[in-house]
């Protein structure tokens, strides 16, 4: 009896092992199955497009369940609120119901009454702090330029720069000259003060000869001192002439660069024109089809194709045009 009974618990054990088996093979499929639905699913949102749809449906999907998550704390929150009002209600029914003493009841209502109005004040304490809360964050987003006014405060920067600019070019000018003329005012005072010592000297000077010889001294140093001077500034001009004489290369090369960009545009559209009529379906040559012939237009060589059969007046022009320009 024994060794049937544990034939049969070991038979049962099997069995449910084997059924175990079958719900797992089961469950593995379906999680294959499923697997390979989802995969499809993204393979279709990746080839259709259409994944920041699908971002922003679960993004949405799961401020649902937030929402709903939200609702069911508050609808919780309710009952129980609802429940104990319906118990003081019921509690004062039956003390009313009890007749018991107006003293009594009246310092129950008075205490209800008040903690009512207490939790009214904490509350509307509560929605001032948290409009002040929401006033503060309007403040602060409204402080917050928009891209509008980001580019319109850009262009004024821009255009104050450019005034800037304009500002200090001037005022270096103006200072330039200044500078010019200050230089040029102490050139004529010490000209002056020197004329005006000869006038006073020559007489005296030219009657001796130490004093002829201490005038020619004299005439010499000056002689000497403006010769310094003009050689500073011959050297100053040199080099400002230099520097003018390399940006009016820079000028030229960057004007022929400029000519020769201009050129190539204008090249380049025509050779696209040119293009476009032979890829057009109404044209005779085929960009498609057999032979090859060249057409020369501003400097540049563009290959087209055609049929043999179908060679045209146009392709026989380039053709004897490419001979023209090869020999």
């Amino acid at each position: 009896m024994q060794e049937g009974s544990s034939e049969q618990e070991f038979n049962s054990i099997r069995a449910s092992i084997a059924i175990l088996n079958s719900n797992l093979d089961q469950q593995n499929q379906r999680k294959i199955s499923v697997l390979n639905e989802l995969q499809n699913l993204q393979e279709k949102i990746r080839k259709e497009g259409a994944e920041p749809k699908v971002k922003k449906f679960v993004s949405l999907l799961e401020n649902l369940k937030l929402l709903e998550r939200q609702e069911s704390e508050i609808r919780c929150d309710f009952d129980a609120k609802r429940s104990s009002l319906e118990a003081e209600v019921s509690d004062l029914e039956e003390k009313i119901a009890a007749g018991s003493d107006s003293k009594m009841l009246s310092r129950g209502l008075d205490g209800s009454l008040n903690e009512s109005l207490q939790k009214l004040n904490t509350a509307k304490r509560e929605l001032a702090a948290r409009r002040r809360a929401i006033v503060s964050i309007k403040r602060q987003l409204d402080d917050a330029p928009s891209q509008s006014e980001l580019i319109q405060y850009e262009r004024r920067l821009s255009e104050l720069n450019a005034h800037i600019q304009e500002k200090l070019q001037q005022t270096r000018k103006f200072y330039a000259t200044y500078n010019a003329l200050l230089e040029i005012k102490e050139l004529m005072l010490k000209e002056t003060s020197l004329l005006n010592s000869i006038n006073s000297q020559f007489q005296e000077a030219i009657a001796s000869t130490t004093g002829r010889m201490k005038l020619l001294e004299s005439m010499q140093g000056i002689v000497k001192g403006s010769q310094q001077k003009l050689g500073k500034v011959q050297l100053g001009l040199q080099e400002e002439q230099k520097v003018c004489d390399a940006l009016k290369e820079r000028y030229t090369a960057a004007m022929a660069e400029q000519r020769r960009c201009y050129s190539l545009l204008k090249a380049f559209q025509n050779n696209t024109i040119w293009c476009s009529k032979i890829m057009s379906p109404d044209a005779p040559c085929s960009v498609e089809q057999g032979c090859q012939s060249c057409l020369l237009t501003d400097g540049l060589i563009v290959t087209a194709r055609c049929h043999p059969q179908l060679h045209c007046e146009e392709c026989a022009r380039n053709e004897k045009l490419q001979s023209q320009t090869s020999s």
